[in-house]
Parts: structure tokens; sequence; C-alpha cells
């Protein structure tokens, strides 16, 4: 596919999801003037942050009272506040290997960063399409400084071990003497799976890192929250990144934005999820010959949905369906390990929670009859 025809293709994305009456995963994003608006309900009339002062400042205040950590400083992005926490880790440690799952966001979405930007060294407790538990910390035949877990695991479908679990593979690392880092891009919502409040699953670490645009709808932008002295090491290596702009206030108000009206919103979002999946189970069963909802039980309000069928097939059936319909179910479709096999994620949130267990299965069933009109092509018949 050209660039001009991948243009082409979001720009009718776009259009379509834009269109829609009803958007079971996700929704549309919201152009700059909303944005601009959400905004309107904080201080616009104070004084700007300049380089990590006044807003600033005041959004890292309110991340270390969230996650209950001596302090947080707040980045430009995840990549970087997960790359310098890393890189503080193997110097306070002299250790500069780092224990991380092989799906877990920097082996697969950094392009090798950890090891051509901080020098960092990579090795993997287990492959398994879960988190390491506390037999993989012990039995891995190197020592490392740090133990990175990210929770939930995104790549293997959202996946949380349970709390008994957790506990066990982090103090299992303690023994090993090995420091704990907890992605925690999506953490905000973990905390219905693990029964436990934010600052309890956050003690549980050394430093957390959490975002504002993944689950809070935020412009962009991360925190890294640890001990004071931890944190003001990562600012001076912050600085060195190049993570301090002049002004970053219209992050840090859509970022507070997010923690005022998403946040608490986040466990409806996990319970209304396990409702959707459930509908999603029946419906495909009723009609595929082969189909996996992954999680069954979704761990968050994010799961997967595997079908064997060719992404461009699946993606084509559900614009189809944006179109005539004005009714979406699922983004966007991504080609598996093995061919005619994809998956796509369902992220439960705001435009779902509209949507009865019979609307789901009437959505599926219309979507499936774009599928079979559009491509009868399957790898199981």
């Amino acid at each position: 596919m050209t660039d001009e025809e991948r243009a082409a293709l979001r720009a009718r994305r776009t259009a379509a999801v834009n269109g829609c009456d009803r958007l079971l995963s996700a929704g549309r994003w919201p152009t700059m003037r909303e944005r601009l608006t959400r905004l309107e309900s904080y201080d616009l009339d104070g004084p700007p942050d300049m380089y990590g002062d006044g807003p600033v400042a005041g959004l890292e205040q309110r991340v270390a009272e969230l996650l209950g950590t001596e302090d947080a400083a707040f980045f430009p992005t995840g990549t970087m506040a997960q790359q310098v926490a890393l890189r503080c880790w193997a110097g306070r440690t002299g250790n500069a290997t780092v224990a991380l799952h092989p799906r877990a966001h920097p082996e697969v979405h950094e392009g090798g960063a950890l090891g051509a930007v901080a020098g960092l060294r990579t090795v993997h407790p287990t492959r398994e399409e879960r988190l390491p538990d506390a037999a993989d910390v012990r039995d891995l035949a190197e020592p490392f400084g740090t133990l990175m877990l990210e929770l939930p695991l995104r790549d293997a479908g959202f996946v949380l071990p349970s709390w008994e679990e957790l506990t066990a593979t982090v103090a299992a690392a303690r023994e090993r003497d090995a420091v704990v880092h907890f992605d925690g891009a999506r953490l905000w919502e973990c905390t219905p799976h693990f029964g436990r409040p934010l600052p309890e699953i956050a003690d549980l670490a050394d430093s957390v890192y959490v975002s504002f645009y993944k689950s809070l709808g935020g412009v962009s932008g991360a925190a890294l929250a640890a001990s004071a002295d931890l944190v003001a090491e990562a600012k001076a290596w912050r600085h060195r990144y190049g993570g301090l702009p002049f002004q970053q206030w219209p992050a840090v108000l859509s970022a507070l934005y997010g923690l005022d009206h998403e946040l608490p919103r986040l466990p409806g979002y996990v319970a209304h999820a396990a409702t959707v999946a459930a509908a999603l189970r029946e419906a495909l069963a009723a009609e595929v010959p082969f189909f996996r909802v992954h999680p069954q039980t979704p761990c968050t309000h994010q799961f997967q949905v595997w079908l064997p069928y060719p992404a461009d097939v699946l993606n084509e059936a559900g614009l189809r369906q944006a179109e005539e319909t004005k009714t979406l179910v699922f983004g966007v479709w991504q080609e598996g390990p093995l061919p005619g096999l994809s998956h796509t994620e369902v992220t439960v949130s705001a435009s779902a929670l509209e949507w009865t267990e019979e609307d789901v299965a009437d959505g599926t069933a219309q979507f499936l009859g774009f599928l079979r009109a559009g491509s009868p092509r399957s790898t199981h018949r």
C-alpha cells in the first residue's frame, strides 16, 4: 500500500468514525476545539508554566498524592520517562540488565532504545503470554538490576496477575537484590482487578510510570512517581534528554481534566467490559467457526478479539458497517502471527456504556453480515 493509499484509508476511517451515532470500542478523538473547550474549566488567567514550574509542578504533586509516593516528575512521553527511570536504577544498582517480558513496551514499540540510547541490556524471565511469576524471577539464570512489570501487559491481551501473584513476583525480585519498576501506563484501571487502591499497588514498586493519554484521554504526557531523591535524579536526566520544554500547560491541563473526569469513571468501564466481552463471545459463537475473546473475563476495560480472516477484509467490513449504519463495533484489525488470523483491541469507555448485551449481539451480527457479504474467505471453513 502506498503512502497516498494509506492516507486515503485513514481519512475514510476518520470520516466513518466521526459520522457514527454509536461506537462500542473506544470513541472518536475530540477535535482541537473540543479539547480547548474542556480546558476552560481551569484557571486560564493564571501564569503558564516555565520550564516545569506552575501547572507542571501542581500536576506532579497531584500524581504523587494519588499514588502515595514522595514525589513525581512530569515527562512529555512515557517512553522517555521509563528510559530515564531504568537508566537511573542501572546506575544505582550497578547492574545495567533489565528483566522484562518480551512483549513489554520497550521491547516492541521503542526501536531498541534501551540499548541504543541508555546502554541497557534486557533479559526475559518468561515468553509465555502472561506477566513473569515468582518462579520465573527466581529461576532467571543471570543477575539483573531491575525487574520491570507492565501492568497490564498490553500486547498479551491487557492481562494482569492476581494480587497474590504480583506480590510474590515482587518479593522474588527483592530476594535477588533487584529493584522493581512498574510500567503503569494503564495502571489507573487496575484497581478493580486487584481490589486495592492505587497507593497500595504503587507501594509494591520502587518507581511507577503512568500515562495521561492512554486511559485518561489527555493530549500527551506521563509521570514518573518514586522517592524524592530518585525523582530529583530523573529530572536531571529529563533535562539531558530534552524533556523539559519551555511551556507544557496544554498537556498538563488536559491531564488534570482526565484525572478529574475520566479516572472516576474507569471502574465503571471495567465492570461493563465484562458484560461486553460475554456478549461478544455469545454472538460470535453463534456464527463464527473459530474466534477468541481474550481474556475471557477482561482484567481491565480493554481486551482482544481474534477472528480467522485477513485484517483488510475485517477492516473493510467494519468501515462499511460504520458508513452504512452509523454504528461501529470494532476498531482497527491487525494481522496476527499466522496468515489470515487477525485481532483487534476492544476498549470499553464512555461510548460503550449505553450498549446492552442485546445491542452488542445485534451490532456483532450486523458486522458479520457485512463480513460475509464482502468476502467469505476464512482460514477455517
